[in-house]
């Protein structure tokens, strides 16, 4: 009489592979944010939902920890966005970026140590992007240009002057 091959229950199958996948959640990586002082503003929901998938043709986005943010590269070298920020008042520093989804008007600032920070103007709540000395070695920032799909959900109330 021929062996027949025990096969495993559905619930057997399911609990196999949810062990298979358990471990390789456990492996992602997780860039800590701060959220901004609006985080929880309605507002920012439909910018965190139309965020690309990857920023500078290299850069993954990644999870956060916190409400309204996302990160996208790898720990200590990721770029990192913040729904809910201050908005700033006009700037010398204002510029438009045109992008085939739209323009935005940026507040830009260079720090010191290298970090690009990029925060709207004109809208509310504001979004910050801020790029570190790691990232801008390798890219050039003009990625900001693909966050306007995603920070034009918030209507502008004003433009660089």
């Amino acid at each position: 009489m021929p062996r027949r091959a025990l096969m495993p229950s559905p619930a057997a199958r399911a609990v196999a592979l949810g062990a298979l996948v358990v471990p390789l959640a456990a492996c992602a990586t997780t860039i800590g944010a701060t959220p901004a002082e609006d985080a929880a503003n309605p507002d920012c929901a439909p910018v965190m939902l139309a965020l690309p998938d990857v920023l500078a043709g290299d850069l993954d986005k990644a999870s956060t920890n916190a409400q309204a943010t996302a990160a996208w590269g790898e720990p200590g070298a990721a770029v990192t966005l913040r729904c809910g920020v201050t908005p700033p008042g006009p700037s010398p520093d204002c510029q438009r970026v045109e992008s085939a989804a739209g323009a935005v008007d940026w507040i830009v600032e260079a720090g010191e140590d290298g970090t690009w920070r990029f925060t709207t103007y004109g809208r509310e709540p504001a979004v910050e992007v801020v790029v570190p000395p790691s990232v801008t070695a390798n890219h050039s920032t003009s990625f900001v240009g693909d966050l306007a799909q995603a920070v034009g959900n918030v209507p502008a109330t004003a433009e660089c002057t």
